[in-house]
C-alpha cells in the first residue's frame, strides 16, 4: 500500500505542530519517522490513522484522499508504546479480539490466532493472562494483535521504549524479520536513532514539525542535509568546530587542518563536522598531526571512546579497545580530511565541496 502526505499541516491552538509535510511512502517500505520529543512525528502518525484531523493538505492511501475517512475504514493497525492488553482475557482472546469485533467466524478466528502466535513464537502463552507475561512477551502479543488483522499498513509508535536494552535489540531484529516476511507497509515512530538506522528502508528526520531529510539510513549518515541531521544521527554524535579557512587551512584557535582544495567549500567562515571514527588518535607526533590532550576515556568493550581537548575545542574519537591513556596525556590526532562535512555556521545548512572548480552537493 502506498501512502502520501501532500503539504500536510497540523496546528493546535495556533501552534504549528506539523508544518507543510510532503512525504511519499512506497508499497512495502519500512519507514521510520525520527526526531526528538515534540518534533511532530507522533502527530503525523495519528493524522494518518485518523485520530487527529488535518488542518491543511491531504493524506492519500493508495491514491485515495482519506482526510475525512473514519479511522475504522482506513484499515490500518496501530501498535503503541503501552501494550494495552485486556487483563481479564487470555492471550488468545487478546490476539483474536479485533477479529471478534469484525464478527469473523470462530473457527477462522482460532486458525488465524494460531498462525500468528506461531510466527511470533508465543504459542505456549495463549492460555495465560497478560499479568503472567514478561514485558517482551507482552510486546509480542501486542504485535500479534495488530498482525492478525492483516491490515493494509502497520503504524507503530515507539513500541519498544518500555523494554530493557537487551530486549530492545532482540525485538528490533524480530520486527525487521517480521516486516520482511509480511511485506506490509510499515511506518514506525521513534526518537532512537539506533532503531531508525537498523530498521528503516528510509528515514524521515523531523525537527519542530518540519521534515529535514528523507533518505536511506546510509545516505543520511554519510551525507546529512544540515547540522541538525548530522548531530542527531550517529552515536557518539558528530564533532563540530567553528573556524575559518585561511590559505587552504582550517583554523580554529590552536587547531589547524591542512585541506585539499577538492575537499573544501567556497566560503571561508565555516563549521566543520567530523565523525568520531574519522579521527585517529596517535601516541607519538607525526607530520600534520594535531596536538591534543586526553580529557577522559570510556572503554566500551570492543572499542574506546576518547574525549579530547584541542585548545578550547572538545572532540570525541573512536579508538581500538586496547587504547589506554591517562587524563591529560598528550596525544596527536589525524583527521581524514576527505570525510569532513561543512556547514554554514549561521544557518546550519550543508555546504557543498569544490570539485575541480565546481561544487558537489549533498544528497537532499
Amino acid at each position: 500500500m502506498g501512502i502520501e502526505f501532500r503539504n500536510v499541516t497540523k496546528t493546535f491552538g495556533g501552534a504549528c505542530v506539523v508544518d507543510d509535510l510532503s512525504l511519499e511512502v512506497r508499497n512495502g517500505e519500512f519507514i521510520v519517522l525520527l526526531g526528538p520529543s515534540g518534533c511532530g512525528k507522533t502527530t503525523t502518525l495519528r493524522m494518518l490513522a485518523g485520530l487527529e484531523s488535518v488542518t491543511s493538505g491531504d493524506i492519500l492511501i493508495d491514491g485515495e484522499r482519506v482526510n475525512d475517512v473514519p479511522t475504522q475504514h482506513r484499515d490500518l493497525a496501530m501498535v503503541f508504546q503501552s501494550y494495552a492488553l485486556y487483563p481479564h482475557m487470555t492471550i488468545a482472546e487478546n490476539i483474536g479480539y479485533p477479529l471478534r469485533i469484525r464478527k469473523l467466524d470462530k473457527t477462522e478466528r482460532a486458525a488465524r490466532v494460531q498462525r500468528v502466535a506461531k510466527m511470533l513464537e508465543i504459542e505456549s502463552l495463549l492460555e495465560r493472562k497478560p499479568r503472567q507475561l514478561s514485558g517482551g512477551e507482552r510486546q509480542r502479543v501486542a504485535l500479534a494483535r495488530a498482525i492478525v488483522r492483516e491490515p493494509r499498513a502497520y503504524l507503530m509508535d515507539e513500541p519498544l521504549s518500555n523494554l530493557d536494552a537487551r530486549l530492545r535489540v532482540q525485538m528490533r531484529g524480530e520486527l525487521k524479520r517480521l516486516q520482511h516476511q509480511l511485506g506490509t507497509t510499515t511506518i514506525y515512530v521513534t526518537h532512537d536513532q539506533a532503531e531508525a538506522m537498523t530498521l528503516a528502508s528510509r528515514v524521515a528526520v523531523m525537527k519542530k514539525g518540519r521534515l529535514q531529510q528523507f533518505d536511506t539510513p546510509l545516505n543520511i549518515y554519510n551525507t546529512p542535509a544540515n547540522r541538525f541531521v548530522a548531530e542527531f544521527v550517529g552515536s557518539p554524535s558528530m564533532n563540530f568546530v567553528d573556524g575559518e579557512i585561511e590559505a587552504g587551512t582550517f583554523v580554529s584557535n590552536s587547531m589547524r587542518i591542512v585541506l585539499n582544495e577538492a575537499h573544501r567549500p567556497a566560503q571561508s567562515r565555516v563549521t566543520i563536522g567530523i565523525r568520531p571514527e574519522h579521527i585517529q588518535v596517535l601516541t607519538a607526533p607525526r607530520d600534520g598531526a594535531i596536538e591534543a590532550r586526553v580529557y577522559v576515556t570510556e572503554l566500551m568493550g570492543n572499542e574506546t571512546f576518547v574525549f579530547l581537548s584541542v585548545g578550547r575545542n572538545r572532540l570525541i574519537a573512536r579508538a581500538p579497545a586496547e587504547f589506554r591513556a591517562e587524563v591529560e596525556t598528550k596525544v596527536w590526532l589525524r583527521v581524514a580530511t576527505e570525510k569532513i562535512h561543512w556547514f554554514d555556521p549561521a544557518t546550519g545548512k550543508f555546504l557543498p565541496q569544490r570539485r575541480n572548480g565546481a561544487t558537489k552537493d549533498a544528497k537532499p
